[in-house]
């Protein structure tokens, strides 16, 4: 990739750029599935961190899951949960915002003093165009998407995911070259200048 489509995968619709990794850790626990599709989402995203080198660690000592994923039918049912408001700020408003949209995803972060992530809530609402997409698409595409804090128009207009002949999805070799590069320790943990786009092309350069 070009370094300017690398910067435009990390400028944000308000102009700023912001490009963060797990800075520990990842502790993964998953809601509202059956088994199957629990080990289909595990595993996403267990392949996705060993891509980034990050470790899966059973429980995060600060936080005991950092990565929470919650499937459900209607946004309704997250002010219906108990102390979900404790993990997500102005959680009534962001509910009433979401259903406004129709929105079928969402993703909120928060971060180490230093800027890393520390911690990911991915929230799913099975609508009838998810409902329609393979577990293993999905999961896949979720675990990609919290592995960096990427812009929030990233993939927008196009996918991190590509389909093989036969049916496969599986991650484009662009956006795994980009993963890799970010999670390299010469690069910093967060990063809020575009610049930070060359080195990561650079990066990736070195990398083949």
């Amino acid at each position: 990739m070009q370094p300017d489509e690398i910067e435009a995968l990390f400028t944000r619709s308000d102009a700023t750029y912001l490009c963060a990794r797990w800075g520990r850790p990842q502790a993964p626990v998953v809601f509202g599935v059956d088994d199957a599709t629990l080990s289909v989402v595990k595993g996403a995203f267990e392949a996705v961190a060993q891509l980034a080198g990050v470790e899966i660690a059973e429980t995060d000592p600060e936080l005991g899951a950092n990565i929470m994923v919650f499937f459900f039918e209607d946004w309704s049912e997250l002010t219906e949960t108990p102390n979900m408001d404790r993990l997500v700020p102005d959680l009534g408003p962001l509910v009433a915002r979401l259903e406004a949209q129709e929105a079928n995803q969402y993703r909120f972060f928060r971060f180490d003093p230093n800027g890393g992530i520390k911690a990911a809530f991915v929230f799913i609402r099975m609508d009838a165009h998810l409902r329609d997409v393979p577990a293993e698409t999905l999961a896949l595409s979720q675990a990609v998407q919290t592995i960096l804090l990427w812009s929030d128009t990233a993939f927008l207009g196009q996918s991190p995911l590509a389909r093989t002949e036969d049916g496969a999805t599986l991650l484009k070799p662009e956006i795994a070259q980009v993963i890799r590069a970010a999670y390299d320790p010469i690069l910093p943990v967060a990063a809020t200048d575009a610049s930070h786009a060359l080195r990561l092309s650079a990066r990736i350069g070195a990398l083949q």
